[in-house]
């Protein structure tokens, strides 16, 4: 049933991204093409003229065909970031993270197994699903009156099959992020490239240089180096960000589990 569900997820999940993909290049191409190419931002109300006078739309358009296409990156950062934002808030559940983790230690540390369900029943969420599963273990492991090694083995092994089912969902696009830092940069040096070739094009025409295209051909490999480098920054922040997050949420449970087995091997100690 477990496998079903993740499956499934896998589609839907496959199948979101490739729509965001898709639908951000085409929205940075509308952008870039109706919006920075109006002619009311030009001289003459077309596109083919130079740029108003401090007009940065216009300068951007300038940039060429590579430039809708780093719109599209940039879109698919912002919104990539604000769906891992979202699933990784929901997954530390409602209340605040630390004092939730504080109430659950000191729970267990007291023996209170109840009171810490109950709170993982209020947090919600993947951590507290997770912990919630090892201590429902570790009341199994204790009517059992298993010995202290077979309790641990039994507990760590129930986190990790919670957290195995629970850490696909934090980590899902996490990848397409990453992507984006090389993808951002090498799009942005294939501008950079192309705009310095038209540069050279004018140099090399014979009789006097063709000073708007020198121009012209410089701006667009100056528009696409920032616009990719940009791209690029606003990833590995958005990257590095959530990474950190979801090791957060790894480490607390990894916490909750060493307290739970801890606790039961004090129980048995007692027994003993």
């Amino acid at each position: 049933m477990a496998n079903v569900k993740k499956e499934s997820g896998s589609k839907g999940g496959d199948m979101f991204s490739g729509i965001v993909i898709v639908a951000c290049i085409f929205v940075g191409w509308i952008i870039w093409n109706f919006i920075m190419g109006s002619g009311s931002n030009f001289e003459g109300g077309v596109n083919t003229g130079h740029p108003l006078p401090g007009n940065y739309l216009a300068m951007v358009y300038k940039g060429g065909p590579i430039v809708p296409v780093l719109m599209g990156l940039l879109l698919m950062v912002i919104v990539f970031s604000f769906e891992r934002y979202m699933v990784i808030t929901k997954a530390a559940g409602k209340g605040n993270l630390d004092q939730y983790m504080k109430n659950i230690t000191a729970s267990v540390t007291k023996g209170d197994i109840d009171g810490a369900l109950a709170a993982c029943d209020k947090q919600q969420g993947s951590v507290a699903n997770a912990i919630r599963s090892a201590l429902v273990k570790y009341q199994e492991v204790k009517k059992e009156g298993l010995d202290s090694e077979a309790a641990a083995e039994t507990i760590h092994k129930e986190i990790e099959e919670a957290t195995s089912l629970e850490m696909p969902m934090l980590e899902k696009h996490m990848t397409i992020l990453s992507t984006l830092v090389s993808l951002g940069t090498l799009a942005g040096l294939l501008g950079t490239v192309t705009g310095m070739i038209k540069a050279f094009g004018a140099l090399a025409s014979a009789g006097t240089p063709d000073q708007a295209l020198l121009a012209n051909g410089i701006s667009e490999a100056l528009i696409n180096t920032a616009t990719g480098i940009s791209t690029s920054a606003l990833s590995i922040i958005a990257y590095n960000f959530f990474t950190s997050k979801i090791d957060t949420l790894t480490y607390s449970i990894d916490e909750a589990g060493s307290t739970i087995v801890n606790t039961y091997r004090h129980f048995r100690g007692s027994k003993n």
